[in-house]
């Protein structure tokens, strides 16, 4: 008797597309052709089907490779393809209900008793001179009414708005509305995306071109006595400017959520600048802006060869990759920060940074905890003296790298709490304040090496003129009323550092685009180096894809996502450096293979430990019962000169085995080159 096997959680999205995608089908062709009356029966089936559209691409963005129960070969680009096949029957559906609607309105008006025909003659016969005579003044005029219109709308004081055609919202965070209905606009994003307010409390994003300036006299809908027809521009794009997935649906969440932000400003909780962090809600989002992720290796836009991974055969070892931005920023302190209310309970102070351009993230988001002292809470430092190893979570010495050639490319700050609310026990992510410092001047040079003092800014990247506390204000009329109130802003200080030759060298062993701690740096070296070995030196062929039998290559990735296991890593490195002789350092091959017998040694066998909880951000108690465990472990490996007495021992469980531990599938684990980055 054969068992049937589950569907993977891709599986079961993939199979609902294609039961949408014959569905959609069928409603086009029977929409080609449709008998009397019914229209609206159609439409409102198109209706339908693309909320279950739009339901299926929720499912899909919430998927994750880690939920498969085994491994799936090309996940990223599976996962991609039917995003793009889910888009494509969204907007096919959109276009659909758009024309049965047009046509609705096109019979109505022929049942009026003029037909086409009548009209035509009508305008040839009685009204062809004079529209000639006059099409030149029209056309004058509506561009200096429309240009008139764009101003008043533009104005910052202008807070009420009234829509002049129909908007069916485009995804979650999105604000539907309907002909003639007053909004009241909250922002006004310079994407042409505003954050907008209906008459029942309702909040979200709607597309700048299908509002106008609300007017006493009722001329919102007719100018110069002139109807404007208004039909949905989302189906081919012209006029709505497109928005990148990744970024935008991180600002949506914080829309839909910010709710309970003006709760806990409202309460005096925390300052009226704060908002839901954004960077961290792109780091939960998926598995893209984490360094794990651009750990791994690039293609070529041919996808034939690696980009960021070349093999030098003379050396026999990688190339160096000399990158456009090549530096390292240390995080000195943050001052005058706001203090938050007695209501929450503060569980991490700490910055996420990554590279910017004002619009996108084009690297990794890091994050590195702040310290702080009660004697002085509003000030936050890093990197503070401790004995033995520095955890890397606290390590405010930082690489960064990227072969970006955007010319505004720079650093976003995000300095962040995560909180726990004593009423409720919810827990969630603040951001109290953001600085972007930009790395090239206007004539392209780069910014000079020495100490920055950032002034922080108020509500998300995408936001200006926000403050981070209202009650700090900037304004006064005086310069020494003006210098003491700069005194009292919040900042935050880091210093850039310029390389050593030697130093370049390093970072140019690293992929082109990451950003991490100086404290594990040659272990990520370590890593290039063995990923060079098992994709240029030892692969059989070029052409081979077969599986790689490699536990490092498929496991050290996830060390960047979990740091107390890389100083578990880094700790047992330095134990067996320290008893290396002076050559035994300088045999690049020696040092190479013995990190291989201390990586089996150490976090490879906790990677899979029962007794390990999972990796939890800012909980004590996790993170505590996990060094113990960590702490235990290393003890007993170093104490017998190894770990097999311990995988061997009855007293420790651990998982059942999963071949993802030892198979390394390159295919499904390289990066696609994107030119934007």
């Amino acid at each position: 008797m054969s068992v049937r096997r589950a569907r993977s959680p891709l599986q079961r999205v993939q199979r609902r597309s294609r039961e949408l995608q014959a569905q959609v089908e069928a409603l086009q062709a029977e929409s080609a052709a449709p008998a009397p009356g019914q229209r609206q029966s159609l439409s409102l089936r198109c209706m339908e089907l693309k909320k279950l559209v739009d339901e299926n691409t929720n499912a899909l963005h919430y998927l994750k490779k880690a939920d498969e129960p085994a491994p799936v070969g090309n996940y990223n680009q599976r996962k991609e393809e039917e995003e793009k096949l889910l888009h494509k029957l969204s907007q096919q559906l959109q276009k659909l209900v758009l024309t049965l609607d047009q046509d609705k309105v096109a019979m109505n008006y022929g049942a009026s008793g003029e037909s086409q025909e009548d009209l035509q003659t009508e305008d040839e016969n009685g009204e062809e001179d004079e529209s000639e005579d006059e099409e030149s003044s029209e056309e004058e005029d509506s561009e200096e009414t429309d240009d008139d219109e764009d101003e008043l709308l533009n104005d910052p004081n202008v807070k009420e708005c009234v829509a002049v055609g129909n908007f069916s919202a485009q995804q979650e965070g999105d604000l539907a509305f309907t002909k003639g209905e007053v909004l009241r606009i909250h922002e006004k994003k310079v994407d042409g995306w505003w954050v907008a307010e209906n008459s029942r409390g309702e909040r979200g994003l709607v597309p700048r071109t299908y509002l106008a300036v609300r007017r006493e006299d009722g001329e919102s809908q007719e100018r110069s006595g002139e109807h404007i027809e208004v039909v949905d521009e989302t189906a081919d794009g012209t006029e709505i400017k497109q928005r990148s997935d990744s970024h935008w649906s991180a600002a949506r969440r914080a829309i839909a959520e910010n709710d309970t932000v003006e709760v806990l400003a409202t309460t005096g909780a925390v300052p009226a600048g704060c908002r839901l962090s954004t960077l961290f809600q792109l780091l939960e989002e998926g598995n893209q802006f984490r360094a794990s992720y651009f750990l791994k290796p690039e293609l070529t836009p041919s996808q034939l060869a690696f980009k960021d991974l070349v093999w030098n055969s003379e050396k026999n070892t990688i190339y160096p990759r000399p990158t456009r931005v090549s530096l390292i920023v240390t995080l000195c302190s943050c001052k005058m920060i706001p203090l938050p209310g007695v209501s929450i309970q503060v569980l991490s102070r700490h910055v996420r940074f990554c590279l910017f351009d004002g619009n996108r993230v084009l690297s990794n988001i890091h994050t590195v905890r702040a310290t702080w002292q009660h004697k002085n809470p509003q000030t936050w430092t890093f990197s503070p003296r401790v004995m033995g190893i520095l955890p890397s979570l606290l390590d405010g010495d930082c690489f960064v790298r990227s072969n970006s050639l955007s010319s505004d490319i720079g650093i976003l700050f995000e300095l962040g709490i995560t909180y726990i609310r004593h009423s409720t026990g919810e827990r969630g992510e603040l951001s109290c304040g953001w600085a972007f410092l930009k790395l090239f001047t206007s004539n392209g040079m780069p910014v000079p090496s020495k100490m920055h003092e950032l002034l922080l800014h108020g509500g998300t990247p995408y936001e200006r003129g926000v403050e981070v506390g209202p009650s700090i204000s900037r304004r006064g009329s005086g310069v020494f009323h003006q210098f003491i109130a700069l005194k009292k802003q919040p900042m935050l200080v880091v210093k850039l550092r310029s390389l050593s030759a030697q130093s370049k060298d390093i970072l140019n062993l690293l992929p082109e685009t990451l950003i991490g701690s100086m404290c594990y740096i040659h272990l990520l070296i370590f890593y290039r180096q063995i990923l060079g070995d098992a994709l240029l030196k030892d692969r059989i062929s070029i052409q081979s894809t077969d599986l790689i039998c490699n536990p490092i290559l498929a496991t050290f990735p996830q060390l960047l996502d979990e740091p107390d296991l890389m100083d578990a890593l880094r700790s047992a490195w330095a134990d067996r450096e320290r008893k290396l002789k002076r050559s035994e350092k300088r045999d690049q091959e020696f040092l190479k293979s013995l990190f291989v017998l201390v990586y089996h040694d150490s976090v490879f066998p906790l990677l899979r430990s029962t007794l390990l909880p999972d990796y939890r951000w800012a909980e004590e108690e996790s993170e505590a019962s996990r060094w113990k465990v960590i702490a235990h472990f290393l003890k007993e490996s170093r104490e017998n000169d190894g770990a097999l007495q311990y995988l061997l021992s009855s007293e420790n469980t651990h998982k059942a085995f999963d071949i993802a531990e030892l198979a390394y599938d390159f295919l499904g684990e390289v990066r696609k080159n994107n030119p934007e980055i």
